[in-house]
This record gives structure tokens, sequence and C-alpha cells, in this order.
């Protein structure tokens, strides 16, 4: 068992998400930064899918109350056990009593804390994730609170040994964090060109107005092609028919302040829509704060698809390096 001695800003307990029931009005949640999730669990030899612990900005303080293994990824941060720094990217074992905390976030917004055999809760729709808005899943529905105690569970799947770190070259890549690729649509024809191309040459300002439903950005207003008020929208010019929100889609309300819609969002609304995050980029996102620059850059669906390709195969060679070097078998 775990004892949360201090939450940090926003810890809450992630997996792969709620998937399934989009269309009836709930989004999936899960982890951020899939790419960093998915490594924490391989590194500490865990099924697939097995629920960790997402920190966004601070860290929390965590006393482990048995032995277990862990490991520390995505933001890059300098994490200590009883006050003594540690690495990040491999398994790390950790006694009873062993105390893990965290200083400031050097890059990158959100940590993983895997732990072997996962956090223990309860399956809620098909997932662990926290849906903090309406108390779905993780622990009780919530972000972690002091004085909370996790349980651990037994989804483990490969023996692993300790301090041995993944090739940097697989850690996550913060050298180009902030350009965001993304496909245009579904309602971009609503903009006018110019707009259009404003949209993509802005260097915007991430605002305070950054969570996992979504991040809100600063810049220039856009214009929108005038046009009669058709049934069923709203009066204002980026007002829609309903439609459905893909994740990732980055909506523009009355012109000012785009909002890219993430994990935790509403699933559809009536505003146009001026393109879609590419899903390897939404791992990108989640590593991005308050009052960094944002360039959204398009690409076609065949350079998305190649995107994402590129991923998998950087996570079947962290898998690869593991079974050379680290697990030992079941």
């Amino acid at each position: 068992m775990i004892k949360v001695r201090k939450p940090g800003i926003e810890t809450t307990v992630q997996d792969l998400g709620r998937i399934g029931y989009y269309s009836i009005g709930v989004p999936p949640s899960g982890a951020m930064d899939k790419y960093s999730y998915n490594i924490g669990n391989m590194l500490v030899g865990n099924v697939p899918n097995t629920a960790s612990l997402e920190a966004t900005y601070i860290g929390p303080e965590l006393e482990f109350l048995d032995s277990t293994i862990i490991s520390i990824t995505g933001a890059e941060c300098i994490p200590k056990i009883n006050g003594q720094p540690v690495s990040m990217w491999q398994a790390l074992a950790v006694k009873a009593s062993d105390v893990l905390s965290f200083g400031l976030l050097k890059k990158g917004a959100r940590i993983y804390i895997a732990v072997r055999g996962g956090i223990d809760v309860p399956i809620k729709m098909g997932s662990r994730s926290t849906y903090i808005t309406c108390g779905i899943g993780g622990f009780e529905g919530r972000s972690l609170k002091k004085g909370d105690v996790l349980k651990v569970s037994n989804m483990v799947e490969n023996k692993v040994k300790t301090e041995i770190e993944i090739p940097e070259t697989l850690h996550l890549d913060f050298t180009d964090i902030h350009t965001i690729r993304t496909i245009p649509g579904l309602c971009n024809y609503r903009i006018t060109r110019a707009s259009h191309d404003n949209f993509f040459s802005t260097e915007w300002t991430v605002t305070p107005d950054a969570n996992r439903m979504g991040y809100r950005f600063r810049g220039i207003k856009l214009d929108f092609v005038p046009r009669e008020q058709p049934f069923g929208a709203g009066s204002d010019p980026s007002n829609v028919t309903d439609l459905g929100y893909p994740i990732g889609s980055i909506q523009i309300p009355a012109g000012i302040e785009p909002i890219a819609l993430l994990n935790d969002a509403v699933t559809g609304g009536g505003y146009a829509t001026i393109g879609t995050i590419i899903s390897t980029d939404l791992n990108k996102m989640g590593q991005i704060k308050s009052n960094e620059k944002v360039k959204f850059q398009i690409v076609t669906l065949e350079q998305a698809l190649i995107a994402r390709k590129e991923i998998k195969e950087k996570l079947f060679r962290v898998s690869e390096f593991l079974k050379e070097n680290v697990y030992t078998g079941v």
C-alpha cells in the first residue's frame, strides 16, 4: 500500500482510458501523455493498461508501506527517495517506509509514477481512469488528497531488474514539443481564408486555463465567413449545428482564444472546429505548460498515420530493449 503524504497540485489514477462511451457523452479520460505512461508500465513489468499515477506540475509525496518497484517517466524533474535524487526512465526498488518526493519540473507538465502491479482501484465503465468532472473512476472519482491510502494490484507480466535506464533516445523528446501537428477540419470552412492561414502561422500562448479538459490559447482574433444562421445553430458566427468533437479538436468560440479539447472534454457541441490535433501529438499537449508558446502545423492524414507508426515503433524498441536488458522471464 502507498500513503499520500502530499497530493501535489493534481495527482490522479489513470490508465489508457474509458473506451466505448463517447457516443453517450462520456469522454475517455486516461493518461494525457500515453507514451510516458506506457513506458512507465513496461519498466515495472506491468500488464499493459495497468493503472498508474499522473501528477500535474508538482509531484506528490508518497510513503510506501510495503516494498515494491516503481518507475518515474514523463516531465523532466528530479525525483527523490528519502531526500536522495534518483533517476527517471528506469525501475527503482523502494522499501517499506521509503518516501518519494519531487522538486520543481524542468521541462514538461506531467509526471507518471508506475508501481509494480498497478494502482488497485475499481473498474468503472471498463477503465480505472479518473474523470473528475463526473466523479467516475480512479480513487473515489477524484484527485488524491493527503492521507489517502492506495492499494497495489497484481497486474504483473514480467520480472524486472532495477536501475537499468532505457536509452535517452527513447525518453520523451522535448526538442520539438511546441509544434503541434494538426489536420484541418471539420468546420474550418467557416473561417475566412486569411484567418485560416493566420491561425497556422501564429505563435499561440497557452493561458492558465489549461487542464485535462482542454487548453485555451491567446493570440489573434479570427474572422468567420458571413452566413445566415442555420436551423439548430446559435447566433454567434462561430456557432454551427451541434456535432461530435474528436479528441484534440480545436474550437474557436467567437473567434477568440481557441480551445483544444482533450481527454476529459465534452464530446460534442455547437462551436466550429478549425482542425484536430493528431493522436501522437496529444502526448506533447499533455506536457505543455501554461504561458508556453505553441504553433499548429498542418499535416495530412497520411503524415499523421506515419507519425503514429513511428511512435509505435519507438515503443516497440523500448519493449525489445527491456526484453534484452531487463526482463528475466515470468
